[in-house]
């Protein structure tokens, strides 16, 4: 597996990409091509062109969940197949994985939205969609984890905002939060959005779902931003009891967080323009 960091917060030192708070990496495995969350902007476009990376010939779009610094990117997306379109160049229709409430409405504080700006009708005639909350195999090796379960009492207690729901507004309690997992060799390929399911809790679920108690690495998000004591401490200790062999944390974790986390593995630089291989 290839992975190339399109969008994270920060780029690599002397790299002249565009960075942004938001997340998306292509991923290369199987004869496959997998965008995962497409930051907030056209800026993973435009990092992708720099790279000389091709994105009219993806054949999946998934999504760790739908607030907009990770679903921002679907209109620029939209506007680059539809142009691709009316140029007449060879373009590939993508399968859309997610969450079934990916785009429901989301608000927090006196923000009117938060979430994806794009519609699923719209979409539907962009992609073939695939919302669900089981797992789904993407290829041989790449699972999408579907609905995290929550089964340690110090992560994903405390919603984060509101979603509207058939009408209804309730506490968002972010369960459309979702992941990667990819089978190496070695052991498990974590890839995450922000992690809002907790990250202990996505590890879990990829271990049972691809049935390897090995983890390797873990890209992506944390959601640790000023995390509670407790948090931080289970998180680390766990960690340390994992020992996977490294950590790519970034996005959405402090620096008093990362800097806990070198405690638990050995933490790596993550920017813009950094290509993983597995």
């Amino acid at each position: 597996m290839k992975l190339t960091v399109l969008i994270d917060n920060n780029t690599l030192i002397d790299r002249y990409f565009l960075a942004e708070p938001g997340v998306s990496y292509l991923i290369e495995t199987g004869g496959k091509k997998i965008i995962f969350d497409l930051g907030y902007s056209n800026a993973f476009i435009i990092n992708a062109r720099k790279l000389v990376l091709d994105l009219l010939d993806l054949d999946y779009v998934v999504f760790s969940h739908g607030h907009i610094d990770h679903t921002g990117g679907l209109d620029p997306l939209l506007r680059l197949y539809l142009e691709a379109a009316i140029e007449k160049l060879p373009l590939k229709k993508p399968k859309l994985v997610a969450h079934p409430s990916i785009f429901f409405s989301k608000k927090i504080g006196n923000l009117p939205e938060i979430g994806s700006f794009v519609s699923e009708e719209t979409l539907s005639g962009f992609f073939d969609l695939r919302l669900s909350k089981d797992p789904v195999q993407l290829t041989e090796r790449l699972v999408f984890l579907g609905e995290i379960e929550r089964k340690n009492d110090f992560e994903g207690l405390q919603p984060m905002g509101k979603i509207r729901e058939n009408g209804i507004e309730k506490d968002d309690f972010l369960l459309d939060d979702s992941a990667l997992a990819y089978r190496s060799d070695a052991g498990l390929v974590i890839i995450t959005g922000c992690s809002h399911a907790g990250i202990c809790n996505i590890i879990e679920q990829a271990r049972r779902v691809c049935r390897e108690e090995r983890v390797v690495d873990i890209i992506g998000g944390f959601h640790l931003l000023d995390p509670p004591p407790i948090q931080i401490r289970k998180t680390v200790s766990y960690l340390k009891a994992l020992k996977p062999a490294a950590l790519h944390a970034c996005h959405c974790t402090d620096l008093n967080s990362l800097l806990a986390l070198a405690d638990a593995a050995e933490l790596k630089e993550v920017g813009v323009g950094l290509t993983l291989e597995y």
